[in-house]
Order: structure tokens, then C-alpha cells, then sequence
């Protein structure tokens, strides 16, 4: 009896397209920086004041989706300065 050759997963490795378009999402943020975290969210999104005061508030939270790497990561640089911590997905 001959032993069949397996045809491993490690051969038929996909190589993942590298992604192009992000999700910014809302982590935390220090409580003395709201208003400054608002005033930013409304910056880049079209949401009114209301809405980016209760998005901000349910953090967790998807702040914008469909942006390039590019404008994610300044984003993130912006947030990140007055006290948002914002991850890329």
C-alpha cells in the first residue's frame, strides 16, 4: 500500500489583496476633550452637531468608513493630538 500525497493548505496559501479603503473607528477618548473631539468629528464627516455628539457618546464607534489610508492616518494624527484614541480598520 502506497501512502497518498496530501495537497497541504500551506500550498494553496491566497495572497490577501492589500486593503485600500478603512473603516476609522472610535476607541476612547479623556473626558476633558469632548467638546474638542466633536468640534473635530464634525470636521470630517457631515454630521451636525447633534449627531456627532451622540456618536462620539457611544463609543465604541464607527466615526467614518470608506477612507483611504492616506486621510485615515491623518485623521488619526488629528485625534490622537487632543486626546481620541482612533484605530484603523
Amino acid at each position: 500500500m502506497g501512502m497518498k500525497g496530501s495537497t497541504g493548505a500551506a500550498a494553496k496559501e491566497e495572497k490577501k489583496p492589500e486593503k485600500t479603503v478603512f473603516e476609522l473607528k472610535l476607541e476612547s477618548y479623556e473626558a476633558a476633550s469632548k467638546i474638542k473631539i466633536i468640534k473635530e468629528v464634525r470636521s470630517f464627516t457631515d454630521l451636525g452637531l447633534k449627531e456627532a455628539k451622540d456618536l462620539v457618546e457611544k463609543t465604541p464607534a464607527v466615526l467614518k468608513a470608506g477612507v483611504s489610508k492616506e486621510d485615515a492616518e491623518k485623521i488619526i494624527e488629528k485625534m490622537k493630538a487632543i486626546g481620541a484614541k482612533v484605530v484603523m480598520e
